[in-house]
C-alpha cells in the first residue's frame, strides 16, 4: 500500500524578498509543520488533484485505506464525482474557499484539482483520541449503573440518546470560543422543556465573546446570573442516567467538548443535597439520607462559630458540667478561641488541598497522617484544645456529605464569615451572617428561576422531591417552577397500587 507521508512534496517557488507594500499573501504567511500537501495523479483518468490536511488531528488509516486507492484506481469525470466513489459517508462539496480552514482544523481532508480550481472537496478524517468509558469518581454509587461521562462530545451523546431514544430529544450545536473553537451541545426534549428556558440559554450561548473555552466550568461561569456569587447556578453532573432524568423533568443539559461533566439548568439549592442514588433506594431511606446530609451542612457550618461564641460571649448559656470539660480543655492554651478556631480549620483547608493536589496514594497518606500528626501535636503542645480539635474534625467530615464537589467548596468557604461575626457579636452575629446569606439566596436566580425553590416562593407540591423523596406513585406531576409545556408525568390513576383480583 502506498503510503502519502513518504512521497516527496513538491516545493513551490516562493518570492523571499517581496517588494516594499506588497501585499503578502495566506501561502507567504509561515504554515504550521503539521500542515501537509501532497499532490497526486490518477494516470488511468488523467486527474491530478492535491491532498491538503493538518496531520495532527486526522487519521492516517482513514487516507491510506478509504481515501487515496479509490482516488488513485476509481474512474470519476470531476470533483462532483468523488463523493459517490469514497466508502465514506462525511464527504461535502463547496465552493466556498473562506470554510477551508474551519474545515481542516476540525479534521477534514481538503481536496482540490488543478482542472476545476473553483471547487473544493472536504472528505471527513478525524483521529478519535478517547478514554474508554470508566466508573463515575465524583458521583459514585453502590447500586445503579456505572458509567460516567468522557471528554468525547459523541460519545457522551451517544449514552444519553441510548436512554431516551426519542425524537423528541433535541440536540442543537453551537462553536464557543474564537481561537479554541469548543462545540458545546444543548439538549432538551421538545413538548416538555420549557420554550423560555430554551430561548434563554440558546441566547446566552450565543452572546458569549471569549476565546478559549476548555470545559463545562468555563460555560457555567459566563453564563451565570450572579458572577459575584459562591454559589453555583448550574448543577453538574459527570453521570448519563442522571442527566437522562432531569432531561425527562424538563430541564436543559449542556455538554461541552472535552469535558466529561453536563451542566444542568435551571437549578435550585437543594437539588446540590440530593444523591441520584436516592432514586434507586427504598423512599424512606432516600429520605432519611437526603436529611441527614442537610443536617450535616448546617452542623458543618455553625458548629465552630458557636463554639466561639459560646466561649466568647454566652459562656454563662453552657451547662455546668459541660463548661468544666471546656474550661480543663483549655487550660494552657494561650490563644483566644476565634484564633484557635481559625488555626484549625485553616490546617484542615491546608490538608484538604495538599490531599487533592497531590497523587491519589501520596494524597490519602498526607490526609490522614498529616491530620494525626498535626491534631496530637497540636494539643499536646497546648496551642489548641481537644474539643475544638473534635468539632473541626466533626465538621470536615460533615461537609464530605455533600454529592455535588462545588457545592462543598461553597460549605467550606462560608464558615469563616459566620466565625468572624461569631467573634464580633457573638450569637448575634451569627443571627446577622445568616440574615445575609439568606438575602443573597433569596435574590439568587439559575436561568431566571428561584433557587430556593419550593422553599421561597413556597410551593407544598413540589417538596415531594426536595428535602423528602416521596415515592414515584406520588410523584406525577413536574416541577411547578420550571414551567413546563407537559406538567404531568403519568396519569394520576396509573401511580396508585390497585388490589389483586382475589383481594
Amino acid at each position: 500500500m502506498m503510503n502519502i507521508f513518504k512521497r516527496k512534496k513538491k516545493q513551490k517557488q516562493a518570492n523571499t524578498n517581496p517588494s516594499p507594500g506588497a501585499q503578502v499573501s495566506m501561502e507567504d504567511k509561515p504554515a504550521s509543520d503539521d500542515i501537509k500537501e501532497e499532490f497526486f495523479t490518477n494516470t488511468k483518468m488523467k486527474f491530478s488533484f492535491s491532498l491538503k490536511f493538518v496531520s495532527t488531528i486526522i487519521d492516517e488509516n482513514i487516507l491510506q485505506k478509504d481515501v487515496l486507492p479509490y482516488l488513485l484506481e476509481g474512474e470519476f469525470s470531476g470533483l462532483n464525482d468523488v463523493k459517490s466513489i469514497l466508502p465514506i459517508a462525511d464527504v461535502e462539496v463547496s465552493t466556498d474557499p473562506s470554510i477551508i480552514e474551519q474545515k481542516m482544523f476540525n479534521g477534514y481532508v481538503l481536496l482540490r484539482s488543478t482542472q476545476e480550481s473553483d471547487k473544493y472537496v472536504f472528505i471527513a478524517a478525524q483521529k478519535e483520541v478517547s478514554r474508554s468509558i470508566s466508573a463515575p469518581e465524583i458521583e459514585f454509587s453502590v447500586i445503579g449503573p456505572k458509567e460516567a461521562f468522557i471528554e468525547t462530545l459523541d460519545q457522551n451523546l451517544n449514552l444519553i440518546r441510548k436512554r431516551l431514544p426519542i425524537k423528541e430529544l433535541i440536540i442543537k450545536d453551537f462553536t464557543l470560543g474564537t481561537l479554541s473553537k469548543t462545540k458545546v451541545a444543548l439538549l432538551y426534549i421538545d413538548g416538555i422543556a420549557n420554550e423560555e428556558n430554551v430561548n434563554t440559554v440558546k441566547q446566552r450561548l450565543q452572546d458569549i465573546d471569549f476565546d478559549e473555552i476548555s470545559d463545562s466550568s468555563f460555560i457555567e461561569q459566563l453564563m451565570a446570573d450572579n458572577h459575584n456569587s459562591p454559589f453555583p447556578q448550574f448543577l453538574d453532573t459527570e453521570r448519563p442516567d442522571r442527566a437522562a432524568g432531569v432531561l425527562t423533568q424538563g430541564k436543559l443539559i449542556m455538554l461541552v467538548d472535552g469535558s466529561p461533566h453536563a451542566l444542568i439548568g435551571p437549578t435550585t439549592l437543594v437539588e446540590f443535597f440530593g444523591s441520584f442514588e436516592d432514586y434507586y433506594l427504598n423512599w424512606i431511606i432516600a429520605t432519611v439520607f437526603r436529611l441527614l446530609r442537610i443536617f450535616s451542612v448546617v452542623f458543618s457550618i455553625l458548629v465552630t462559630p458557636l463554639y466561639v461564641a459560646a466561649l466568647t460571649y454566652h459562656y454563662h448559656l453552657i451547662p455546668r458540667d459541660l463548661m468544666a470539660t471546656l474550661i480543663s480543655s483549655r487550660q494552657g492554651v494561650p490563644f483566644p478561641p476565634i484564633l484557635e478556631a481559625v488555626v484549625l480549620e485553616g490546617t484542615i483547608e491546608l490538608l484538604r488541598e495538599a490531599g487533592a493536589r497531590l497523587p491519589t496514594k501520596i494524597g490519602q497518606t498526607i490526609g490522614i497522617v498529616g491530620g494525626i500528626v498535626i491534631g496530637t501535636a497540636s494539643v499536646e503542645a497546648g496551642f489548641t484544645s481537644n474539643v475544638l480539635l473534635i468539632l473541626v474534625a466533626l465538621a470536615a467530615l460533615a461537609s464530605f456529605t455533600t454529592p455535588v464537589y462545588k457545592i462543598g467548596n461553597t460549605i467550606r468557604l462560608l464558615r469563616f464569615p459566620f466565625l468572624f461575626f461569631a467573634e464580633l457579636w457573638g450569637l448575634l452575629g451569627i443571627v446577622f451572617c445568616f440574615c445575609i446569606l439568606m438575602t443573597h439566596l433569596l435574590r439568587l436566580t439559575s436561568l431566571g428561576r428561584p433557587f430556593l425553590e419550593p422553599l421561597y416562593p413556597p410551593r407544598v407540591i413540589d417538596l415531594k422531591d426536595t428535602i423528602v423523596r416521596l415515592g414515584f406513585n406520588k410523584q406525577s406531576l413536574r416541577p411547578q417552577y420550571l414551567r413546563t409545556e407537559k406538567t404531568r408525568r403519568f396519569p394520576k390513576k396509573d401511580g396508585k397500587i390497585k388490589k389483586d383480583i382475589d383481594e
